[in-house]
This record gives C-alpha cells, structure tokens and sequence, in this order.
C-alpha cells in the first residue's frame, strides 16, 4: 500500500460535519500572524491549521499526499467560501517555491530532509509554527520512532545548514490532548521568524 492509499483508507469514513482543530501552537498564538499575506499549510490532512488561517482572514494553500483529505478541506471551504487553495503533493518528491509563504504550519508531520526546503520557502520575516511529538515513542502516537523530535531538536533547527535563516522565537513542550478522544500526547511546539534580507 502506498502513502497516499494509506491516508487515503484513513480519511475515507470521515464525517464532514466533524469539527477539525487546529494545533495547539496556532490556537494559542493567534497574536503572531500578518494580518495579510500568503500561509501554507504542509502535510494537511483535513486541514484544522488551513481552516483557521483563512477565518483569520489569510488566502492558504493546502498541500497533503491524500485525495480523500483534501476534497474534504475543500468542500468545506467551499461551503464556507474561505480562499484555500488544496493541491495533492508528495512532499518528499517536490521542488517548493521560492519565498513564497508568509506563514507555514507543520502539524504531526516530520520528514527533517525538507527543513531547508521549508525555510526557503518563507519570506523574509515570514513565521513557521511546528508541533509534533516528542520522544520517546508513545502508545497513542506513531509507531515509527523517526516521526518523534529528540529533546531539544527543534531549539537546535537554526543551526542546522539551509535553516540559519531562522530565528526562535517561542518553544514549549507538554502533554496535549488528541483531537479523536481523551488521550494525551507528549508534544513539542516552535515559533519561528524567517530574517529579513
């Protein structure tokens, strides 16, 4: 079964009644987006992050590997005639543009290859919120120990070549609640600023 199949079979019984959350870095740090500008959402899903960015009032690009996810997203914001853009990529095989985005969001996805990609494709003093789970692996969580961050991973990204760009701005890390039912997962979460030229 391929990834897309995969998320595919995920997102096929989905209720499109079902409220869709946005991550918890995002919700909670509403203060730290442009009042105008172009956003990206990255590995989409059903598109909580998407959705609050253009009730926020931002025109937002939707990318994700699952057909089934984005007709989803995109049915709702046609219902709700939000601008959002919904393009089926393979993340790991594409070229991004070049500063493009004011803001980006990567919720619950991590491929660390693309950080470089990521940041190029920021303009200048444009924001990257990211969230996703902290090692160790956990029970609720992902079974593959490669889609956790180590301690401290992501207060080291500026360092990292192709990410020098980059700026912290915030950092946490707790125990967040699942969108699906009551359970916790460990999280970390980051602001970032792009530099200016």
């Amino acid at each position: 079964m391929t990834p897309a199949e995969k998320w595919d079979q995920r997102y096929a019984n989905t209720d499109p009644t079902a409220p869709v959350a946005a991550s918890w870095v995002l919700q909670n740090h509403l203060d730290q987006l442009p009042f105008r500008g172009q956003a990206l959402d990255l590995a989409c899903g059903l598109g909580g992050n998407a959705r609050l960015l253009a009730q926020c009032g931002l025109p937002v690009d939707a990318w994700d590997i699952s057909e089934e996810a984005l007709k989803h997203l995109n049915n709702w914001a046609a219902v709700h005639r939000l601008p959002i853009q919904v393009s089926i990529a393979d993340l790991e095989q594409m070229l991004f543009p070049f500063q493009r985005f004011d803001v980006i969001t990567v919720t619950h996805y991590l491929h660390r290859a693309l950080w470089p990609q990521i940041v190029q494709a920021l303009k200048p003093g444009g924001k990257l919120f990211v969230q996703t789970f902290l090692a160790p692996v956990q029970p609720n969580g992902p079974g593959n120990p490669d889609f956790y961050l180590q301690p401290g991973e992501l207060q080291r990204l500026p360092q990292q070549a192709g990410c020098e760009p980059l700026t912290l701005n915030l950092y946490g890390q707790g125990w967040l609640p699942d969108n699906k039912d009551d359970d916790k997962t460990y999280q970390a979460w980051s602001i970032y600023q792009r530099k200016p030229r």
